[in-house]
């Protein structure tokens, strides 16, 4: 019989990241509920060999080649449901636990049927005292998505909120769920793609929660930051396309369509700024992937988007 979850780590060129967060599950959670998933997206620098020695009993997928996040980590998803999994815990691979995530958040999603899925608070690696992503939120009359970042008072620890949308950062969902309402949309590639699943899950009735009494620590940007310094900065140009063209794909699915000409102004002035901005610091090539990614946003059919057969 399985065990009731499955943790999903997605590798790309990150082994020490993730072999620090597997031994940091190893250590703070009971092996006893949980199956570590590494799938790896292609992996140029031998990642999936130096894994699979450090920890030889976990299970392994090869991608192949760089599948995105969402894809990658669709091939895991997929395999923690044929195999029975009650649960699927998705991860990204620089962060970190101290307690037991897996007890939490598995005991929260038994206690509470109604919901899909349930995210910890997140603090920063960094500074453990600051929130990096906490209750996901969206202002539909201004079309922004945000995350609280309060950090919980004491007397909120023992509550959880609905949420509008949960993080792929650390997300427990439901696979019952997954079955009934798909993956995460391969479209989307990288980033936006979990709030695209939150709000196709509570569009099917059910709810996603925020738990602060659980909590995990995130880096942020290991796989997306060079480590030198170079002309177009140190996060990745192609980051700005995916961000910028996804938000855009999200809004135009589940914003308010009376509100269209608030979004076009907010973002607007937003994405006129940072063009700008890139232009001035010599950052061309983050211009030119800003610009493609509003064009992509924009005029892409919802059709290739969200595909009727998905």
């Amino acid at each position: 019989m399985a065990k009731p979850v499955a943790i999903i780590l997605l590798n790309w060129n990150t082994p020490v990241h993730t072999a620090n967060c597997i031994s940091s599950l190893l250590q703070y959670c009971d092996e006893h509920l949980f199956d570590i998933i590494v799938a790896d997206n292609g992996s140029t620098d031998n990642s999936l060999s130096i894994l699979q020695d450090q920890f030889p009993d976990l299970i392994y997928i090869d991608n192949h080649e760089n599948l995105g996040f969402a894809e990658g980590n669709n091939r895991a998803l997929a395999y923690s449901i044929e195999k029975g999994y009650a649960y699927s815990l998705v991860m990204n691979t620089d962060t970190l636990v101290d307690e037991d995530i897996v007890v939490k958040l598995s005991a929260h999603l038994n206690d509470h049927p109604e919901a899909a899925a349930v995210q910890p608070a997140i603090y920063w690696m960094h500074n453990k005292t600051k929130i990096w992503n906490g209750k996901g939120g969206f202002n539909r009359l201004l079309g922004l998505f945000a995350s609280d970042r309060t950090p919980p008072a004491k007397d909120d620890f023992d509550n959880y909120e609905n949420a509008d949308w949960v993080t792929g950062c650390c997300m427990l969902m439901r696979n019952t769920v997954l079955e009934k309402c798909g993956m995460f949309n391969k479209q989307f590639f990288l980033y936006y793609e979990d709030v695209e699943l939150s709000f196709r899950m509570r569009g099917a009735g059910y709810q996603v929660h925020y738990l602060p009494a659980c909590k995990m620590y995130h880096e942020a940007g290991a796989s997306g930051i060079a480590k030198v310094k170079g002309k177009e900065g140190i996060l990745s140009p192609v980051i700005h396309y995916y961000v910028i063209r996804n938000n855009i794909w999200v809004l135009r699915k589940y914003g308010n369509k009376l509100c269209y000409p608030v979004y076009i102004i907010v973002r607007g002035f937003y994405y006129l700024s940072l063009f700008i901005y890139f232009k001035l610091r010599g950052r061309n090539e983050k211009a030119g992937y800003l610009i493609k990614g509003l064009k992509d946003g924009l005029f892409t059919p919802k059709n290739l988007i969200w595909p009727v057969n998905k």
